[in-house]
């Protein structure tokens, strides 16, 4: 297996002989439309969804309402963060550090009942090209160890054990040393037109909404991106962004169906020799650009290629998504989606809920429900119709620490009909720095 430093060098070698000619062919544009706070510096013109680099970058830097607030900053931290300040200002490198937990404990299971896990992650920026003008050209880069902790199965594998058609976890795997973004970014034409290339994670921008960041917000799959869609893992691929009016998008693109984050160029190689995509293509309504992800009406049509060697059948399908922020406090949604076959694990799926921001402080209540109907190709024709319920409250305990409990309620799972209902109990503590 080709070596992860050897990977990173081969692309980021490509990618920017290929953005460099890219950015002279441009090199006329001179506006960009409004930027979130800190995002000029963080993540030119925006890509991803809040789940990107940049986002993540954004909201680490972003003051915070804690129940605890220290007088003084310790001079350890005032020296770090002094340290960031310089690097980003001096060498247009932005970066951020967190590191996450997770406990579940499910009440009734046909295996583990218990399962711990852990993310240790390094992301970021680096403005390359025309940093002062109004298209830069950047590369974001996101690596992460994801380790099971002190349990038999990691949180993204207890839904296996309780025959759940899903996943209780999204990113709490064990699949340790992974590379899930380096890929080049850079907008054009006022900001109108974007694209991406290079090793993506689909997920950051296909189908998202204001909580679909399982770091921070939901993390059963039913409400963290879409249970539907059969998004591959991360590996070699490309999208665009086009905004042909000023509240309106589309999006296209297409990356590697058999995504390999353990080594990224077996996804550059299977892309390029063997053939088996995974194909998007999204139009959608915001509001300002600044509120893209909360005030967001948008339908997603996705095909994935048969994947031969996985033994799994191409497919089809459609989502649809509205969400709509109220009285700056409430942000309720509803999200359907429709698959024929390609391996996902509904076939049908209906998710509603909202959260809710006490003023304040940073703290958030989220709340959703769902109904889904397994994949016959996956889970078998006999399966039952499945409800899931998932609660959570995340509060900053300190300004670099947030802690959130979270409480999941399962109805008739999948491949366990004689159990009606199952109970997840999970405590998750997320550490920036």
């Amino acid at each position: 297996m080709v070596s992860l430093s050897r990977a990173l060098t081969r692309i980021g070698a490509t990618l920017m002989l290929c953005c460099a000619m890219w950015q002279r062919a441009f090199a006329g544009d001179t506006h960009a439309l409004a930027l979130d706070s800190g995002e000029a510096s963080a993540s030119p013109a925006g890509f991803g969804g809040p789940g990107s680099a940049g986002s993540q970058l954004r909201s680490g830097e972003a003051p915070k309402g804690s129940l605890f607030r220290p007088r003084d900053m310790p001079t350890g931290l005032r020296s770090y963060a002094v340290f960031k300040e310089r690097l980003r200002d001096e060498c247009s490198l932005s970066y951020g550090m967190d590191y996450n937990l997770l406990y579940q404990h499910a009440d009734e299971s046909l295996g583990e009942q218990i399962a711990a896990g852990g993310v240790l992650r390094l992301f970021g920026t680096w403005t390359l090209f025309d940093q002062a003008s109004a298209h830069p050209g950047s590369m974001e880069f996101k690596v992460e160890d994801r380790h099971r902790l002190g349990t038999e199965v990691a949180p993204a594998s207890l839904a296996g054990q309780i025959s759940y058609a899903g996943l209780t976890a999204v990113p709490f795997s064990d699949a340790g040393t992974i590379l899930t973004n380096l890929y080049w970014h850079q907008s054009f034409l006022d900001n109108r037109l974007a694209y991406i290339v290079g090793i993506v994670d689909v997920t950051d921008y296909v189908g998202v909404y204001g909580l679909v960041n399982p770091w921070t917000d939901f993390i059963n799959l039913a409400f963290s991106t879409d249970p539907t869609t059969p998004a591959p893992d991360q590996g070699f691929g490309g999208a665009v962004r086009w905004n042909p009016a000023e509240h309106t998008y589309v999006l296209a693109g297409l990356a590697d169906a058999n995504g390999n984050p353990r080594d990224p160029m077996d996804s550059v190689n299977g892309f390029f020799n063997e053939g088996e995509y995974f194909k998007h293509i999204e139009a959608g309504l915001f509001g300002s650009w600044e509120s893209r992800f909360d005030d967001n009406i948008h339908l997603t049509y996705w095909h994935a290629d048969e994947r031969t060697e996985a033994g799994v059948p191409d497919g089809w399908g459609v989502q649809a998504s509205i969400s709509r922020r109220l009285d700056a406090r409430w942000l309720p949604f509803l999200r359907i989606g429709y698959a024929d076959d390609g391996g996902a694990p509904l076939d049908r799926s209906v998710s509603t809920g909202f959260a809710y921001s006490p003023s304040g402080n940073d703290s958030v209540f989220g709340l959703g429900i769902n109904w889904g109907r397994p994949n016959p190709a996956s889970f078998g024709a006999d399966t039952n119709d499945q409800y899931t319920l998932e609660a959570y409250y995340r509060f900053q305990l300190f300004e670099r620490l947030a802690i959130t409990p979270d409480l999941q309620l399962i109805q008739q799972p999948a491949k366990n009909p004689e159990q009606d209902f199952i109970w997840i109990a999970g405590l998750r503590a997320r550490l920036t720095f």
